[in-house]
């Protein structure tokens, strides 16, 4: 059964890899990505990395995230030419 779950959240991470990558809109980009890194810190903790799942969850999902974010805000949600 744990086989199962990490099959599962692999492939809900690999999708949502995919979505950010794929997505024409920054912001829903910027939501998969919000979600990829929390499956991954999800993954790592059900591996037996909990201080290494919550480090992610906490940096990337939270401060990378805002990070961009508010790099997005500063430049008004367009790319200036």
């Amino acid at each position: 059964m744990e086989a199962f779950y990490q099959i599962l959240f692999g492939l809900l991470a690999f999708i949502a890899a995919l979505s950010a990558i794929e997505s024409r809109d920054i912001i829903r980009a910027l939501l998969y990505f919000l979600l990829f890194n929390v499956i991954v810190g999800i993954i790592m903790y059900a591996l037996g990395a909990p201080y290494a799942g919550l480090f992610q969850i906490l940096v990337y999902a939270g401060g990378v995230t805002v990070l961009f974010l508010a790099a997005l805000h500063t430049m008004g949600g367009r790319i200036r030419k």
